[in-house]
């Protein structure tokens, strides 16, 4: 099998493409011959070496994958050889080849194509248990999803819309017609405007249900001040930490700094509820995950949900796609293609 390999913790420049032998199931296994794999940020954390979930180097990210199978192992129901799937992988998914537990493999519904097929694991189960587990969003509702115009962005204004909440976005100003074709009601320029000011001023100083903030540092405490009374925001990542192309431990220290630590009395004065998020810890709730991917099945074979791809890079160019995604071009999912 080919592998995108972080040979050390660094640039992009770090990733060479390694051949190793096919790895064969075991029993409650199956393995994959990927056709895509998504990217996504915390990919790009385990190669700077601010994940600390990563192994060390050499290693081989990745958290989602899409192909078809070529090998059942024993005690293994429901899958057979042939299949078309997408799964979700403890790294290892910049891969062409990998094997993974049958409970997190899935069968791809004919209407995606490998590459959108790639976009859906990680960043649906994301959104999805944000807004509709932990948020619990409502109709009629405002979310306010922080870097709208990303993987995690792009699913969460289609889950969002599914529950006929009223969505706005930040992003930069080239995402924005983009993002008001997707359905975002009110999109804000990060870049420029204050957000909290917008944001009082689209919600005539009420503030929104719901916000959904991947940024971390000082925008988790922004994010909070602008939660509406019975307000929820979930944090799920830390792109502040991670800027540019290489590490910078200040920057990572303020990052840090900048994180708040919730006082318990002012969510009970102000009504207000704050919620972690890491779907790479919750492997072990199999069967939570495959109810809820069930759920997002049915709306991808009904067309309600669409993975948006924002730009494919073949495996031996997995370092082009980490330019990329660091650029914060993209609108939608980036994927890598074997």
């Amino acid at each position: 099998m080919r592998q995108a390999v972080i040979t050390r913790h660094g640039p992009p420049d770090v990733f060479e493409l390694r051949e190793s032998p096919d790895p064969e199931p075991s029993a409650g296994e199956v393995r994959v011959r990927v056709r895509a794999a998504g990217v996504n940020f915390s990919d790009v954390l385990s190669r700077l070496g601010l994940y600390p979930d990563a192994p060390k180097p050499p290693l081989v990210v990745g958290y989602e994958v899409a192909g078809h199978l070529d090998a059942v192992g024993s005690h293994v129901t429901g899958l057979a050889e042939g299949d078309r799937v997408f799964a979700l992988t403890r790294f290892g998914g910049y891969s062409d080849v990998v094997v993974v537990p049958a409970a997190l493999c899935f069968r791809v519904p004919a209407e995606l194509s490998d590459t959108e097929a790639a976009a859906v694991p990680v960043t649906y189960l994301t959104a999805a248990l944000a807004l509709y587990r932990m948020a619990s969003l409502a109709p009629g509702e405002m979310v306010l999803v922080h870097n709208a115009g990303g993987g995690v962005g792009t699913a969460a204004t289609q889950l969002a819309r599914l529950r006929r909440a009223v969505v706005i976005g930040t992003a930069s100003p080239l995402k924005h017609a983009a993002l008001r074709s997707f359905g975002v009601e009110h999109v804000i320029d990060y870049t420029h405007a204050n957000v909290g000011d917008e944001v009082r001023r689209i919600t005539r100083g009420r503030g929104v249900d719901v916000i959904l903030d991947p940024i971390g540092g000082s925008s988790f405490t922004a994010s909070y001040h602008m939660l509406a009374p019975l307000g929820r925001l979930v944090m799920f990542g830390l792109s502040a930490a991670a800027p540019g192309e290489r590490r910078d431990w200040w920057t990572v220290f303020r990052a840090w700094k900048g994180t708040p630590r919730f006082d318990p009395l002012s969510m009970i004065n102000r009504n207000r509820g704050v919620f972690g998020l890491h779907v790479g810890h919750l492997w072990e709730e199999r069967a939570q995950l495959a109810r809820l991917m069930e759920m997002l099945l049915s709306e991808l074979r009904a067309g309600r949900l669409r993975p948006v791809v924002a730009k494919t890079f073949p495996l031996d160019r997995a370092a082009d796609a980490h330019r990329f995604i660091q650029s914060r071009s993209n609108i939608g999912k980036v994927v890598l293609t074997t």
